[in-house]
């Protein structure tokens, strides 16, 4: 969990009973490969940061395709975050694609630590502003050609394209797998 630490004082100070009192809030959770972190049509009850593997968000569009929107690996905080707050229903899956590791918050500890600690909110806000950030700056441009498309995700995520299934890289591209294979052929 001394990553989580490292993460969360990026964004502001902690003294050590802060620390101590974030550590005792948070659980670990262990999710197998396909395992979901939230579903759709369900309340998010939780705000995960993760400590080993790869999540991703996708969701179903109205012709029933799985569209993967994006890929939240270590050292990042995973949660539909907008739904968590409002207490309302997800559109979107949070699924493991590999085997994850998270430390985990449910929704009253979340809180505890707003009401505790002087200086979390702000914390918390620069966090949640970072993770919406990079799921929505991270979405390939469907304008672009699918050749650079994939140039981009190489990009911006080096460390996952050998970790995870090239049938979610290509819904995320919005490409076919055979597409894709086709691409990194070419580019080899």
């Amino acid at each position: 969990m001394e990553e989580m630490i490292e993460y969360f004082l990026q964004f502001g100070d902690l003294n050590k009973q802060q620390i101590e009192l974030i550590l005792s809030k948070a659980k670990l959770l262990n999710l197998k490969k396909e395992d979901y972190f939230s579903e759709a049509q369900k309340i998010p009850k939780q705000v995960g940061f993760v400590i080993e593997g790869v999540i991703r968000g996708c969701y179903y569009n109205n012709r029933g395709d799985e569209i993967t929107r994006c890929f939240i690996s270590e050292n990042s905080l995973v949660c539909d975050y907008v739904n968590f707050e409002a207490n309302a229903t997800s559109s979107e899956y949070l699924q493991a694609i590999t085997d994850c590791s998270l430390a985990i918050f449910s929704k009253k500890d979340w809180e505890d630590l707003s009401n505790i600690i002087v200086g979390w909110d702000s914390i918390k806000n620069k966090m949640v502003q970072l993770c919406m950030y990079q799921k929505s700056r991270k979405g390939p441009v469907i304008s672009q050609d699918a050749t650079t498309r994939y140039l981009e995700f190489m990009e911006n995520y080096p460390s996952l394209v050998n970790r995870i299934p090239l049938s979610f890289i290509a819904s995320y591209l919005g490409v076919t797998q055979q597409s894709l294979s086709r691409i990194r052929k070419n580019i080899r």
